[in-house]
């Protein structure tokens, strides 16, 4: 990261603003997942990112992570509030509470890519890349 004047504080930043961090940073490892798998075709690149970075893939991600109990006390309280947080714009292809919660799980991953934590952006992010691969059965390769 190019060094700055002023330090972010993580934790005083709006849910909002994490959650636009978080898609960002969620984007860019789904991506490398998929090239890593082989996958060239600009075409299926984009179909297949979309299971990954829906807010349908990414609410239910959430609520797995809430199912395994994997999430430290005050890393739910950031999802709860992503959830919480009112954005103006309303979902096209999705429903306003999956929305949310695909806004939680984005403000949780922008929180711990912000707050300098790699290994446990990692860590959460390669349990929410298999939990999707299973869900979905897997990329296809070429």
């Amino acid at each position: 990261m190019l060094p700055y004047e002023q330090e972010l504080d993580e934790k005083q930043l709006n849910s909002l603003a994490l959650a636009y961090m978080g898609d960002a940073v969620f984007e860019i490892y789904v991506r490398h997942h998929l090239l890593q798998a082989g996958q060239v075709k600009p075409n299926q690149l984009h179909k297949e990112a979309t299971k990954y970075v829906s807010a349908k893939a990414q609410a239910s991600i959430l609520f797995h992570f809430i199912d395994l109990g994997i999430l430290t006390e005050y890393e739910m309280a950031v999802a709860k509030r992503g959830r919480n947080a009112k954005s103006g714009s309303v979902p096209k292809n999705t429903d306003v509470q999956t929305y949310r919660y695909g806004t939680a799980f984005e403000a949780l991953i922008g929180y711990l890519y912000l707050s300098k934590n790699e290994a446990r952006l990692e860590e959460i992010i390669g349990i929410s890349l298999v939990f999707i691969e299973n869900k979905e059965g897997g990329i296809i390769h070429e």
